[in-house]
Parts: structure tokens; C-alpha cells; sequence
């Protein structure tokens, strides 16, 4: 681990323990920083305030959220993308679990510590459903909005609920195996709505695609979404 990450552990980690023991708004940059052992410099050079010290990078997080989301293939089911890219959040915490408990005891204690919290956490969400417009922009209409709202809102609830029963166990168990099994009961209610596939219509249809093993799979998908596009037309049957 470098020097400079060190250094931001030791901040946060003075951060929430003197938060902790004295509160949050009794608490200075100056305690903090001498109680990690550096100056007060060296605080703002990896802090803006005293909120950032506490809470988890989560400018930092949604870029890597971001960066995954326009990554993903189209071939995959665009509710487990985001599924895939709410476990991102979800690693930010376990990968330090000691410091997620006492964060959550904190903001559990302070209000305002929790109201820039959940702000902070909305724009995963919107981030989601900028994605899964993005998919729907040329095969959908507007009407696809409100599923993706739905869908959107419904995966951060799966998130923050296993999370906080995590925090609250004391960080204790397999939170990402909790997470996967959250989301396929998600997927297994929303997944056929999001994807705009009429469950009683998709039991009676099978469709058959005939290719090789050279091609690639971008044109399979461009040739089933043909097919699909197309459910009037004798020809595609």
C-alpha cells in the first residue's frame, strides 16, 4: 500500500473514531489530522472538507460505475449490468469492512452525515437509468421510461438493503453472495418487463438462428434484434 493511501486511511479512520467519541460537529480538521500524524496540509491534499474524510469516495465510485456501464457488452441482459455495476458500490464498502461499521454508526448518529449520504448515492441511480435508456434509445419509446425507473430504483433497494443488514451484523458474512441472491429475485420479477418481453407471448414463440461458428457475436445479436424488431412480418417467423 503507498505512502499517500496510508495517509488517507489513517484520516479517515481519525475522522470517524474522534466523530465517534467526541461528535461529529465537536470534531476539527486540526484534531484530525494530528490524530493521524500529519498536518493539516496534508489533510486537504486528499480531503475537501470534514464530511469527505467520513463518508466513501463516491465521486470516485461513479466513475468507475460509469466507466463499466458504457463498457458492457450489449449482449447481456441490461437489468444484470446494472446489477453488475450496483456491486461496485458494493465493494467500495466490504473492501474495508471494520470502517464501514463505524461509518455507519456515525451517520446512523448524525443526520446530516446520512442526508449527504443518500444524496451521494442518488446519482447511482440516475446513472442507471441513463443507461438503460441509452440500450432502449432506438429499439423503445418513452414508455420504456417508467420501467427503467422501476428497474433502476429497485436494484439500489436490493443494494442498500443487503448493505445495511451487512453493517448492522457487523460486517460479518458473505455480502456479495447476499447481494447475488437479492438480485435474482429482482431480476426474476422485472427482468421480462424491463426487457419489454410479454411473458404469455414468449411461451408460445421459439425462434431459431442459423450461423457459424466464425461469426462474430455482434452480428448474431444485430440479427436476432432484426427478427425482433419485426414480429409482424411472416418472414421473421
Amino acid at each position: 500500500m503507498s505512502a499517500r493511501r496510508d495517509a488517507r486511511r489513517e484520516l479517515m479512520s481519525a475522522a470517524i473514531g474522534l466523530s465517534l467519541d467526541a461528535g461529529f460537529d465537536a470534531t476539527t480538521v486540526d484534531e484530525i489530522a494530528r490524530a493521524a500524524g500529519v498536518a493539516r496540509r496534508t489533510f486537504f491534499r486528499h480531503f475537501r472538507t470534514k464530511e469527505d474524510a467520513i463518508l466513501p469516495d463516491h465521486d470516485a465510485c461513479l466513475s468507475r460505475v460509469t466507466e463499466f456501464l458504457e463498457s458492457a457488452s450489449p449482449l447481456r441482459s441490461p437489468l444484470l449490468v446494472i446489477a453488475d455495476a450496483a456491486g461496485i458500490v458494493l465493494d467500495m464498502y466490504a473492501e474495508d469492512p471494520e470502517t464501514a461499521v463505524r461509518r455507519y454508526e456515525l451517520t446512523r448518529r448524525v443526520p446530516a452525515l446520512r442526508e449527504w449520504e443518500i444524496a451521494a448515492t442518488s446519482r447511482y441511480q440516475r446513472a442507471f437509468v441513463g443507461y438503460l435508456d441509452g440500450r432502449r434509445a432506438e429499439s423503445g419509446g418513452p414508455e420504456f421510461r417508467l420501467r427503467h425507473e422501476v428497474a433502476s430504483a429497485a436494484v439500489v433497494a436490493a443494494h442498500n438493503h443487503v448493505l445495511r443488514g451487512w453493517l448492522r451484523s457487523g460486517g460479518q458474512g458473505d455480502v456479495r453472495a447476499r447481494l447475488a441472491a437479492a438480485i435474482s429475485e429482482v431480476a426474476g420479477v422485472l427482468g421480462p418487463w424491463v426487457d419489454g418481453v410479454d411473458a404469455g407471448a414468449a411461451a408460445d414463440e421459439v425462434m431459431v438462428v442459423l450461423t457459424t461458428r466464425r461469426t462474430p457475436l455482434w452480428k448474431i445479436a444485430e440479427e436476432i434484434e432484426a427478427v425482433t424488431l419485426r414480429p409482424d412480418d411472416p418472414a421473421t417467423r
